[in-house]
């Protein structure tokens, strides 16, 4: 026999949210001069929400009495409201809210950690009336497009672009979107549109944010140029210039050649005068994957050897896979407590961490192809490794020690910052409850070797990337670069083999 009383629980739970009894959390949600407060009971929401979980534990010896305070200034009180409800009786109505509304919660939820709910949200929100949508258009893009989790969103607005691009072009308000959806956009791999018609695009949404400067190109200066080459050279590298006809780069392209970064430039007028010219191995890998990179720690080097290691190659081998570095934290930036680890690079993967040991020209760092975690347990992988560069400027003095023991690879204990194995590499905040001290160490026990000698160290500063994984044919016509971020393994085309 099975007996099914949850709704009955689910009416005493919200029964118990409405009571001023035994509540221990006391939330201000909303911005001046939109504030509320709502009142909660810690055990219910550290039970449904990882991200409250973790704002709770960093704030829970900050209380008066008896309750915790915590501020979350990013969602309407109206929002929250149902979301709290939901979280209490597991009821979500909404067919009565707006787009609007909808997609405010979907972002809420996803902040949340309420993961069961962002698929049915966005299923919710491709069900409506297409003319609905249409009228909705560039809020849906700009939303799906700030966030990776978004993915049905993001396949369904690039289908529709894919059906109908003049038309759904027209439906985005180009000045209003961002250089990452933007981005997002042009390199997404259902993106059926010329490559030309990407550069008009891409020229248009970079004018639109130059207002100063003429519509005609015939009146341009150099200070427009410049200005418009500053403000492109993030979306550049992702178009693939190399498959453009002779005849659409001496119209669309060559008449915007101070827009261009020089080596490209150069590039392409040899492709163009020469059918047989191809980039270097290397020349593709600044291009297409370096160019947005940035570090205060590592150099371009570093990264190149780093891809090596990812694809288990030998320093002399070529590069099989290209990879894209996006920045997701930086300590000195976002924080050198476990906390705003967790918050900011939980659920993100693979990541590659990169530490710079204090009052030293150390370096040390680690592969996580696996998704982060606030939990008292281990990550299980076979793939990740650790490794330290004795100094920036020589990066052949390196140690690289794989996992051994696969069930202890990733080290998930919420006052841990980004920490590997058993010991091997833990970033600990230690009673100052900080990476800048001395409880941070390295040992050998769960990978192949002890990274560094003295066990104890201090972090004068860390960054974290989230990599995206690109696969390309590098052929005597042209250069191919493919999104291939699921793809476990890829390699070049035998005519790069030479």
């Amino acid at each position: 026999m099975f007996i099914n009383k949850y709704s009955l629980l689910s009416q005493n739970l919200l029964g118990t949210l409405n009571d001023d009894e035994y509540y221990d959390i006391a939330i201000e949600v909303g911005n001046d001069p939109d504030i509320k407060t709502f009142r909660a009971h810690m055990v219910i929401l550290s039970c449904r929400s990882p991200y409250l979980r973790r704002i709770l534990l960093a704030n829970k010896n900050q209380c008066t009495d008896d309750t915790v305070h915590i501020k979350l200034p990013n969602i309407l009180p109206e929002i929250f409201q149902l979301i709290l409800r939901y979280i209490y009786g597991g009821n979500l109505v909404l067919e009565n809210l707006d787009i609007s509304s909808v997609i405010k919660i979907l972002v809420a939820v996803n902040m949340l950690g309420l993961q069961e709910l962002v698929p049915v949200l966005q299923s919710f929100l491709i069900s409506r009336n297409p003319t609905f949508l249409e009228q909705n258009f560039n809020l849906i893009f700009q939303t799906c497009f700030e966030n990776d989790s978004f993915l049905d969103l993001q396949n369904f607005c690039v289908n529709l672009l894919s059906k109908n691009p003049v038309k759904v072009f027209n439906l985005l308000n180009l000045s209003s979107i961002t250089e990452k959806s933007l981005i997002s956009l042009i390199r997404h791999e259902n993106l059926q549109i010329s490559v030309v018609q990407v550069w008009n695009h891409v020229l248009k949404w970079g004018l639109s944010n130059n207002s100063e400067i003429s519509s005609d190109l015939s009146n341009f200066s150099n200070d427009d140029f410049n200005a418009l080459k500053d403000t492109l050279k993030s979306c550049i590298p992702f178009i693939k210039f190399f498959e453009l006809s002779s005849k659409e780069f001496l119209n669309n392209v060559l008449p915007y050649r101070q827009v261009l970064p020089e080596d490209l430039y150069i590039d392409l007028l040899k492709l163009f005068l020469n059918c047989n010219y191809r980039p270097t191995e290397s020349q593709i890998i600044k291009r297409f994957c370096l160019n947005n990179f940035e570090s205060k720690i590592i150099t371009i080097k570093h990264i190149e050897l780093i891809m090596k290691w990812i694809d288990k190659l030998e320093i002399m081998d070529k590069l099989k896979t290209l990879y894209e570095f996006n920045l997701i934290f930086r300590g000195s930036r976002d924080g050198f407590t476990p906390e705003k680890f967790h918050e900011i690079c939980d659920n993100k993967f693979p990541t590659i961490t990169i530490i710079k040991v204090k009052d030293s020209n150390e370096i040390l760092g680690g592969y996580n192809p696996i998704e982060w975690k606030t939990e008292f347990c281990f990550g299980h992988t076979k793939d990740s490794f650790i490794f330290s560069f004795m100094n920036k400027e020589n990066i052949i003095d390196f140690i690289l020690s794989r996992v051994q023991n696969e069930k202890q690879a990733i080290n998930f204990y919420s006052r841990y910052g980004p920490s590997f194995g058993n010991g091997d590499l833990i970033i600990y905040g230690g009673s100052e409850h900080t990476f800048n001290n001395y409880a941070n160490y390295c040992k050998k026990l769960s990978y192949e070797k002890q990274i560094r000698q003295s066990e104890k160290f201090s972090v004068e500063d860390y960054e974290i990337f989230q990599i995206k994984k690109f696969s390309f044919k590098n052929d005597t016509k042209n250069i191919i670069i493919t999104d291939d971020t699921d793809i476990l393994q890829s390699t070049f085309s035998e005519e790069n083999s030479d």
